[in-house]
């Protein structure tokens, strides 16, 4: 897994730093899985920013995986993010 930043898209605010992994990756759209590095609370849909550890951002939309593992108390929950447009 790599580290990376997941940001506001309206305002561009910081949320949380993310450990994600990329499962495909095209210039029309891509998705994966992320999770927090701590413990934040957002909302499932889209308005969010993933920057990745190169630099590249992109708009993506997050749903919290409710059959993955979670760990931590609190807990850490998995998300699938589903990008929109190329990652720049």
């Amino acid at each position: 897994m790599a580290l990376g930043k997941l940001f506001q898209s309206l305002d561009d605010e910081f949320i949380v730093e993310v450990d994600y992994r990329f499962y495909n990756e095209s210039d029309y759209g891509w998705w994966g899985e992320l999770v927090f590095t701590e413990y934040k609370k957002v909302a499932n849909g889209d308005g969010y920013v993933l920057e990745l550890k190169d630099g590249r951002r992109g708009h993506c939309s997050l749903t919290k995986k409710i059959n993955k593992a979670v760990s931590g108390i609190p807990p850490l929950y998995y998300y699938r993010f589903q990008g929109h447009g190329a990652i720049e």
